[in-house]
């Protein structure tokens, strides 16, 4: 349990994932507040778009045309920031003005068919095939990469340029600098306790509940103490695992349960289809996959920006470029919120809400369900 009264004044929490320091000012939630909180215009969006470069059947900027695709589809992304024939030549040795050339593979992971979907719509069947595409990229793109980014950009605030439902995995020949810090990390704990570092923290959590925002039998959601975006989530697995392949077939359909009530929870939350960034972090691969790495638990990140509404999100600026990250609302409370939230998603509710009145009561009778019901 943390202090009281730290959840009042301004204080700084370590996070031992990354090895840096947080500054947490809860006091200031009490400002007032002058900026926008209005809810924006639904979106509507058709099951296809002619006009979309993902959605099956339709030609991409660069000329090649998708297949009628009809689940899960994965292509090289068109414009790659990573090209596996670069040269490998050109290491500089000036201690000043360093660089190293790199090599890699970037993808394009379409969820679904559907134009009209995210994560958080799809039923758990399709967010299981999801989980799948995801450990299918790990295990091919691991064998000759080092790491193996797989990450979801959703909306455009996090500079999505396209609404159909979408991710992305980007593999490289070298250890990136948030993986590098983690690996540190997770190593150093590995070392002093003899137990993997988010094991400790995931019981640690789980114990006090504070911070829980939902699990099940294999997977735990949590608002980390650590945590910098105001309503970021850190979900990993109850068991050692080291990367996405080494999930069983039941802690995979158990991933896409707990992947929809996260979802369904974030757009809830504002009534809003909810922007984030996510990726998923576990043990380097290429040259290190057959070597042990007991300290690597898998587990995915999930940094949304929004903060008071709809509209209103958390901006890294100032103090937090300069100097440290910094956030108001407590990871206690944030979770307490989205923990609160159901797990029916709005639009269903709205939809089913909407049948019920549009149903002239006189058409009724005491045999009959009305056409809105699900009898």
């Amino acid at each position: 349990m943390i202090e009281a009264n730290w959840a009042d004044w301004p204080h700084r929490r370590f996070d031992l994932l990354q090895g840096r320091w947080i500054l947490v000012s809860p006091h200031r939630t009490r400002r007032p507040w002058l900026g926008q909180t209005e809810k924006p215009a639904p979106e509507q969006r058709p099951a296809y778009d002619p006009n979309c470069y993902l959605c099956p059947g339709n030609r991409r900027a660069s000329g090649q045309v998708n297949p009628a695709y009809t689940g899960t589809y994965a292509f090289t992304n068109d414009f790659a920031a990573l090209l596996p024939d670069a040269p490998q030549t050109g290491a500089t040795t000036d201690p000043l003005l360093r660089a190293a050339p790199v090599r890699g593979e970037c993808r394009v992971l379409c969820f679904s068919p559907r134009h009209d979907l995210t994560l958080a719509e799809m039923p758990v069947k399709g967010i299981a095939a999801v989980v799948e595409m995801w450990a299918d990229q790990v295990t091919d793109l691991g064998t000759c990469h080092r790491w193996v980014q797989v990450f979801e950009n959703k909306g455009a605030i996090m500079g999505c340029s396209n609404p159909h439902p979408h991710g992305q995995v980007w593999a490289g020949d070298f250890l990136p600098r948030e993986a590098a810090a983690e690996d540190e990390q997770q190593d150093w704990w590995y070392r002093t306790h003899g137990r993997p570092l988010l094991l400790d923290y995931a019981r640690r959590e789980l114990d006090a509940g504070e911070r829980v925002v939902t699990a099940n039998a294999h997977w735990l959601a949590v608002v980390p103490w650590w945590a910098v975006w105001p309503f970021e989530v850190l979900l990993m697995p109850l068991r050692p695992v080291g990367r996405l392949p080494e999930l069983t077939p039941v802690e995979r359909v158990a991933l896409a349960e707990i992947l929809q009530k996260l979802l369904v929870r974030y757009d809830n939350l504002f009534e809003v289809s909810f922007p984030y960034s996510m990726g998923w972090h576990g043990a380097p691969t290429g040259p290190d996959r057959d070597r042990p790495q007991p300290h690597w638990q898998l587990h995915a990140h999930f940094y949304p920006p929004l903060l008071r509404s709809a509209t209103v999100r958390k901006f890294m600026v100032g103090y937090e470029m300069l100097a440290e990250p910094q956030r108001d609302l407590t990871p206690e409370q944030a979770a307490a919120r989205l923990r609160a939230l159901p797990d029916v998603h709005y639009k269903r509710r709205q939809s089913e809400a909407g049948s019920v009145t549009a149903e002239p009561s006189g058409n009724r009778s005491n045999n009959q369900p009305s056409k809105g019901s699900n009898s």
